[in-house]
């Protein structure tokens, strides 16, 4: 049934030129959650909204609805950068975020992942938009601030978004002082 969905809504494409959400393919599904693994900052979520074959553009919610109302801000920002728009029912490779920031500053990535996150840099994976968030389930980053400020005598607590690459670059700036 899906693969006719896929077809109508990549056939119906060539009638307009400016597509919306509704133009697409659009897969929702429940999935099995275990509730025991929520914590303060993460909820599990049992709904999820995906455009079939755009892998990367997906929504979710506690409902079918939420996860729907989750998709479509989604779509639109995506929209928004002006960029050319997947035509409906085609497949879109999946993307990974830039790492050229993060290449270019290796040297304390590496060693940051080893000392503060206690990760092998050569078993994970950071790329440009990487923050500190990702590491951990903890309401805030105060834990890994106060370790950063212990190992590299750095304060990065105002570091926007906690982003790995300004982290980086606060901290080679503090060394080269």
């Amino acid at each position: 049934m899906e693969k006719l969905l896929v077809a109508a809504k990549f056939l119906l494409s060539f009638l307009k030129r400016d597509w919306e959400i509704d133009d697409y393919p659009i897969r929702i599904r429940s999935l099995k959650v275990d509730m025991s693994l929520a914590t303060p900052r993460w909820k599990p979520i049992p709904w999820v909204a995906q455009v079939v074959n755009w892998w990367a553009l997906s929504g979710g919610g506690q409902s079918k609805a939420e996860a729907l109302a989750d998709l479509r801000p989604k779509f639109q920002a995506r929209k928004a950068t002006g960029a050319r728009l997947p035509r409906p029912g085609t497949k879109v490779p999946i993307e990974l975020a830039s790492t050229v920031e993060v290449d270019r500053l290796s040297d304390i990535g590496r060693d940051f992942l080893a000392k503060v996150l206690d990760l092998n840099p050569g078993e994970c994976f950071i790329s440009d938009e990487s923050s500190l968030w990702d590491f951990h389930s903890q309401e805030t980053n105060d834990a890994l601030y106060e370790r950063i400020r212990n190992i590299y005598g750095v304060d990065v607590s105002g570091v926007e978004g906690a982003n790995l690459c300004a982290i980086f670059r606060k901290i080679k700036a503090d060394a080269q002082q």
